[in-house]
């Protein structure tokens, strides 16, 4: 039992870290004070200056260095969990069901696969994993929630990812920690857990207006991106593919940018490269690609993004019930 309510595995972790650092902590603060008062008492004003000479004469270094030693080390193996559980929050599982989370004053925005669409509400099923694509229309956010102890900062144009599974159902309240503005402590949303069952009911009881890739690929026609990037995944189109990467199979695979990077094609790439395409030159194409920050809204972006990623036959996207 915690003193803070908990709804994942990680949040446990989390709690146990936190615990650990706590309990060590105290533990050196008490040697080194327990130390400071034995010291005080053996060299007190008052004890002859043989005694103290004596006592000082068999004074040994290595009671020091072990202790130190020792409180390094366990210092240490905390830094390596804490590492650890900061890089797997950043790697979801094959699967997981991306959500897409838009800041802004102040308000967050939220998107489901299905087109399904919320305000300040977060809906998502116990035991399976959820991917939150966040991004920020106007200033920087923080997008928190306490019970699965997770946070990040949410900034504008660009996308930063968390995972969790959620392993009990319930409400629960997030918020943005970041001082967004004047409104920032009205910028707070619900956070419901529900079971699988209810959440299928939830998604089929929910309007949509069409999927998200759906309008992506409307999108993608409308904006004049075929006329450059191959999109058929059956057959070529008129797209001139010696000008700019076809989009078949690009979500999931490594490119090779211009200066020699290979990166990883995730959501936060394609968004990425969308937005601020002139610092993302492939390497074996000349043809330079506009920006379209500005032309697009991040709601666009999040259609675009997840038209592309069904254009992956080997990664297909995450389903949304």
């Amino acid at each position: 039992m915690t003193w803070l309510p908990e709804a994942s595995a990680h949040a446990m972790r989390i709690d146990l870290l936190l615990a650990g650092l706590v309990v060590i902590s105290l533990a050196v603060l008490g040697l080194v004070f327990g130390l400071m008062l034995l010291n005080i008492l053996r060299f007190r004003a008052g004890r002859t200056t043989a005694i103290a000479r004596a006592i000082a004469a068999h004074k040994s270094w290595r009671f020091e260095i072990v202790w130190t030693a020792v409180t390094l080390a366990i210092f240490f193996a905390l830094f390596l969990w804490a590492t650890q559980l900061y890089v797997v929050g950043f790697r979801p599982p094959a699967g997981a069901i991306q959500v897409y989370v838009t800041g802004k004053q102040w308000m967050w925005k939220v998107q489901y696969p299905g087109g399904q669409r919320e305000i300040n509400a977060l809906h998502v099923p116990a035991g399976r994993p959820v991917q939150l694509l966040l991004t920020s229309e106007d200033v920087i956010h923080d997008f928190s929630i306490p019970v699965l102890r997770i946070k990040h900062d949410v900034l504008p144009g660009r996308y930063q990812s968390l995972w969790f599974t959620a392993d009990r159902t319930g409400s629960f309240r997030f918020y943005c920690t970041q001082f967004c503005g004047l409104a920032h402590s009205r910028m707070t949303g619900t956070l419901t857990i529900l079971s699988a069952a209810d959440y299928a009911g939830w998604l089929n009881s929910t309007p949509a207006s069409g999927s998200l890739a759906a309008t992506g690929e409307a999108l993608f026609i409308r904006s004049g991106c075929s006329g450059c990037h191959a999109s058929s995944r059956y057959a070529p189109d008129a797209a001139d593919t010696s000008r700019a990467p076809s989009m078949v199979g690009l979500y999931g695979s490594r490119v090779v940018l211009a200066d020699g990077r290979a990166v990883v094609a995730d959501a936060a790439f394609l968004h990425d490269s969308i937005v601020d395409a002139p610092r993302r030159p492939g390497a074996s194409f000349a043809t330079e690609m506009p920006s379209f920050r500005g032309v697009l809204s991040e709601d666009e972006l999040a259609a675009l993004v997840a038209y592309l990623q069904t254009l992956s036959p080997t990664l297909p996207p995450s389903a949304g019930n």
